[in-house]
């Protein structure tokens, strides 16, 4: 079937068969400097589905960044039907700044639905949502961890909806947690519109780590071809061990301040007990060990070398759906064991 209508974002109209890059410019830098958000279509000639991915809505969080540019460069987002749209960076100026939050200071992934008159961070949520997610069918969000805090690759989706648990499926991350939308966050106001929605994590900030990507890129290939969207040139690898669905979780906190010696327990399946980290002061008077409450799983770790009291260094699932783990206690035959050693600054 083939799809005749034009789609118009931005007021810039993209018709069946054409490919299009959109130079957004919301507002400028202080200096007067244009700074544009590029959204990048390519529509097939075939009638289909219109899938969204995007990532840098926090600016420091660079492996989403780079998830989205392989769609790109290695032109996954042609579309074998229907319409692909990319926006690697939506937060610009935190991406510029290496930055999570806008100028003004606010989280844009806090700002949704936004104001058209609101503050610079609410305008650029309001024109995201009136100006491109009202054509889209599904999207995937792509996030990494914050401060120093690395997460193991995971999708993230609300309970109860059907459609989504067949999509996280697909997507066959090593993780799949339930969490409920935050108010104002680009996940909870797309769902408002009926925007399929997946947020995946993967990694930490100020990093690109390759075996994330591979892991976003991976499951897009595998979402796309789901849909029929995905172009017969590109391969999907094969599927490995099934997803483990995490229902609860909880953090494990520094009891004391000082300089955190972390054990790479990250994305494996630890006994109560297990050391994940050590904590000593820099002067050799103390070590205190940080160990496991419970049997579960690392799904993040922190990788900051100092740390606070009270400050967040591990989550650990304490609730698991699925499946036991492997012999090796590793995730996905071991892909995700070893993340220290492939990260890349």
């Amino acid at each position: 079937m083939r799809s005749l209508k034009p789609i118009v974002i931005f007021g810039e109209s993209i018709l069946p068969g054409e490919n299009k890059t959109i130079n957004v410019e919301m507002a400028r830098l202080h200096t007067t400097t244009k700074l544009n958000i590029p959204i990048i279509v390519r529509r097939s000639k075939l009638d289909g589905p219109v899938v969204l991915f995007s990532a840098g809505i926090h600016g420091d969080e660079i492996n989403g960044i780079e998830i989205v540019r392989q769609l790109i460069s290695k032109k996954i987002n042609k579309p074998k039907k229907g319409t692909i749209i990319c926006i690697p960076i939506i937060n610009m100026y935190g991406f510029v700044n290496k930055s999570r939050e806008f100028p003004d200071g606010r989280d844009l992934n806090r700002s949704f639905p936004g104001s058209k008159t609101g503050s610079l961070a609410s305008r650029f949520a309001f024109h995201i949502l009136t100006e491109v997610m009202p054509l889209v069918n599904y999207a995937i969000d792509f996030h990494a961890g914050g401060a120093s805090r690395f997460n193991a690759p995971q999708i993230r989706l609300t309970e109860n909806d059907a459609e989504l648990k067949i999509l996280a499926d697909v997507f066959n991350a090593p993780f799949t947690l339930y969490s409920k939308n935050i108010l104002g966050s680009f996940r909870n106001s797309s769902e408002k519109l009926n925007v399929k929605m997946l947020l995946f994590e993967g990694g930490k900030s100020l990093d690109i780590n390759i075996d994330v990507a591979n892991e976003g890129v991976n499951g897009v290939k595998r979402i796309l071809k789901h849909l029929d969207m995905l172009d017969p040139k590109h391969h999907t690898e094969r599927q490995k061990s099934a997803s483990i669905y995490i229902e609860k979780s909880h953090w494990i906190r520094a009891k004391c301040s000082g300089m955190l010696h972390d054990n790479n327990t990250i994305g494996t399946f630890v006994k109560k007990g297990t050391i994940l980290a050590t904590i000593t002061d820099p002067f050799g008077k103390f070590e205190r060990k940080v160990k496991a409450p419970n049997d579960g799983y690392v799904i993040n770790a922190n990788h900051s070398p100092i740390v606070y009291e009270g400050d967040a260094i591990y989550h650990l699932s304490n609730t698991l759906i699925a499946e036991k783990p492997e012999k090796n206690n590793k995730v996905h035959s071991g892909m995700i064991a070893d993340f220290n050693n492939f990260s890349q600054s």
